[in-house]
């Protein structure tokens, strides 16, 4: 037997950006059912980002969903830059007035699901085998299975944000949608540990070795990256080794008060970035990692994701009946934010990592670029005000 209900918008995939977009939506008023191809559990534990820009923590008060980022949240002034192990601060506050909070992907799924219960958000998760149909013509047909049930939505819009490998970036053509992507040669291998941070501010650190990053989750939750090559077997880096190679791209003073532990979580993250081109097809927007992926460097997955569902909201919401193009200038006024924060991501992925193939020159240049940090507090703003988000 099977259902079919038609929808005004239909989100596909259930993490942040979709979650937050299905309760922006339904509170304004519109008919909107999530799907989410994971199970509520898994959704609500998986890890991910944890710096929240001056912009998300602003726009998640001006809606309500701030409580727990307010009262748990670490605020960050600043972050370290530390080149072979000299130290340099840039001083976020000092520098543009906003600093950025420390704040769990995890726990923020927290606070949009409760939301998310409390409101009644339509939010359908385990759904199985999803295909869309022509998202050219309304209403745009979505069937899928439930609960062994086969089911149809039919919706005046949908909107994709279901990341990288999800289903609705797939309905967008070859011959429309345009990639620009970038493979970078290494990967994060990362830990967790029920340390505390080695220090209250987050560590980039250059090194010959390779680039590492010292951060947290919280006062007892550490999170530490080192860069590794992509063939990198996790089997091969038991935990003792993780901390020794830790200490040596560090500062000494970050290495010598460096607290240990066993790890409860490893892994190795690619990374990449790339812009898909446009964001928006027929009655279709994508957001977030659906549209483009960025290097965790900069911090700017999550913040992106975040900012792609406030613009399509308020284009859905002031559009009488949205359609092709409103949804396009939804895709326009994107891309324009996206490129800035893909390109803060890139150079600070390209200033900070060891690169196998290139030479002293390109060495030279990555010289030159943390002088000119340290010697300009022009530059120092620029930096601050990419990394906490405040730019237009």
């Amino acid at each position: 037997m099977s259902t079919t209900r038609r929808v005004q918008v239909a989100v596909v995939g259930g993490g942040p950006a979709g979650s937050l977009l299905g309760i922006l939506l339904h509170r304004a008023g519109l008919n909107v059912v999530v799907l989410e191809r994971r199970s509520v559990e898994h959704v609500r534990g998986r890890i991910r980002a944890g710096v929240l820009e001056h912009p998300s923590v602003t726009m998640l008060r001006e809606h309500r969903l701030a409580d727990r980022v307010d009262r748990e949240g670490i605020r960050h002034e600043g972050v370290v830059l530390s080149d072979r192990g000299d130290p340099l601060r840039v001083d976020f506050q000092g520098l543009t007035g906003h600093g950025v909070v420390v704040y769990g992907q995890t726990e923020l799924q927290k606070d949009l699901f409760a939301a998310i219960e409390a409101e009644r958000v339509k939010y359908l998760d385990e759904v199985e085998e999803l295909a869309l149909g022509d998202v050219t013509n309304r209403p745009v047909e979505l069937r899928y299975r439930r609960g062994g049930r086969e089911e149809t939505l039919l919706a005046d819009v949908v909107a994709g944000c279901d990341g990288a490998h999800g289903v609705t970036a797939d309905a967008v053509p070859r011959g429309v949608r345009r990639t620009y992507e970038r493979y970078y040669p290494f990967g994060w291998l990362g830990i967790m540990a029920e340390t505390a941070p080695v220090h209250p501010e987050l560590i980039y650190a250059r090194h010959e070795r390779g680039f590492a990053l010292c951060s947290m989750r919280h006062a007892r939750l550490s999170r530490y990256y080192l860069q590794a090559p992509l063939d990198t077997d996790l089997g091969a880096w038991p935990d003792d080794r993780f901390w020794d190679e830790l200490r040596r791209r560090i500062p000494p003073a970050a290495a010598e008060r460096l607290e240990t532990g066993p790890s409860i979580e490893k892994s190795l993250t690619p990374l990449r970035s790339a812009v898909g081109e446009p964001m928006a097809y027929g009655f279709l927007a994508l957001a977030g990692d659906a549209a483009h992926s960025v290097p965790p460097t900069g911090a700017k997955g999550l913040n992106l994701a975040l900012a792609d569902v406030v613009d399509l909201a308020e284009v859905l919401l002031e559009a009488k009946d949205p359609g092709p193009e409103a949804l396009q200038a939804y895709s326009d006024r994107a891309l324009r934010r996206v490129w800035r924060a893909v390109r803060f991501s890139w150079w600070m992925t390209t200033v900070l990592h060891r690169f196998p193939d290139d030479g002293p020159f390109a060495e030279r240049i990555q010289d030159a670029e943390l002088a000119l940090l340290r010697s300009s507090v022009a530059a120092r703003r620029a930096m601050a005000e990419q990394y906490v988000g405040i730019l237009p």
